[in-house]
């Protein structure tokens, strides 16, 4: 299991790098085998840099991320190369994954040299071609091309393939889908919830709360680097009571129905002491120019749903 406990992370900031911007804020949840967890928030709500910290692609400032009980920022060597084997990630443009002038076999080449050394070239061969299939590929449609002669959605699913040939155990997919068309959508979904029911654990991030509550068992709502509001994701979309979550729920668009203009949402709906704040103001405390906002507390309001109070309580 993939641990977070009271997570953060700062950037430098303000005048000659003084200041620090916060990102991320005690960000508490864990990841379980055969589970997917949506990730939810706004651009800039903090869910991709929580991503690369699990993937070690950006330092910790305070907090832990443990992974079978181990602390992954003390990982360097072989049990580092290890915890690659076991958690691995697919990022949201899939052309930048790839160097034009290589043929997409490449990412396959370096993975064997660097984990398999040991496989004959049959036995790779073989390895490399079911993996390619376990996620709806033919072989021969794909290796030896070039990534402009693929699509969006063909690159994806070989770099879903790349992380299956390590057996891994945590994938961060992080806005895999947003870049592709609709029908390439679902293909993607179905086989991110394939890989689930073969007990690998998903931390699912986007900003679209229809495809977060498609697929996944637990929801985190994220907001300028704190949760808000996380659970059982149909207690969470069934029964939202913090009033971002409200708020992001009804900018949903319905198939059903013509676009009408929506009404704000109301600042006391719900146990809602983290409201917006003005551009200037909100800009002074990401540079500490003023006392930083206090993190709500989260506070079980029913079991497996917890919703952030003001520190103090929801009085």
């Amino acid at each position: 299991m993939l641990n977070l406990e009271k997570l953060s992370k700062s950037f430098r900031g303000g005048s000659f790098g003084s200041g620090a911007i916060p990102a991320v804020r005690q960000v508490s949840f864990s990841i379980a085998p055969g589970e997917v967890t949506s990730l939810i928030g706004e651009s800039g709500s903090g869910k991709s840099t929580i991503g690369k910290m699990i993937l070690r692609l950006l330092p910790v400032t305070s907090g832990t991320i443990t992974f079978d009980g181990v602390d992954v920022a003390s990982l360097k060597g072989a049990a580092l190369k290890e915890y690659y084997r076991k958690v691995q990630g697919v990022f949201q443009d899939p052309f930048s994954c790839y160097n034009p002038v290589f043929r997409v076999d490449r990412i396959f080449t370096m993975l064997e040299r660097e984990y398999f050394g040991g496989l004959g070239a049959r036995e790779w061969s073989v390895k490399l071609h079911a993996s390619l299939e376990a996620v709806g590929l033919n072989p021969t449609d794909v290796l030896g091309k070039f990534a402009h002669e693929l699509s969006g959605g063909q690159l994806q699913r070989l770099l879903v393939a790349r992380a299956l040939l390590l057996d891994i155990e945590i994938l961060v997919a992080d806005e895999v889908i947003s870049m592709l068309d609709a029908s390439t959508r679902i293909d993607v979904l179905n086989l991110l919830a394939g890989l689930k029911a073969r007990g690998l654990g998903v931390l699912f991030i986007t900003h679209d709360l229809s495809l977060g509550h498609y697929i996944s068992e637990h929801t985190v709502i994220l907001r300028r680097g704190v949760v808000l509001e996380m659970g059982e994701t149909a207690k969470v979309f069934g029964n939202p009571q913090h009033s971002y979550t409200k708020m992001l729920l009804a900018s949903v668009p319905r198939l059903h129905s013509h676009w009408e203009p929506l009404e704000p949402a109301a600042g006391s709906a719900g146990p809602d002491r983290f409201e917006p704040r003005r551009p200037a103001v909100a800009r002074a405390r990401r540079t500490h120019a003023g006392p930083p906002e206090p993190v709500p507390l989260l506070v079980e309001v029913e079991q497996g749903h917890l919703v952030a109070f003001e520190q103090g309580g929801p009085g």
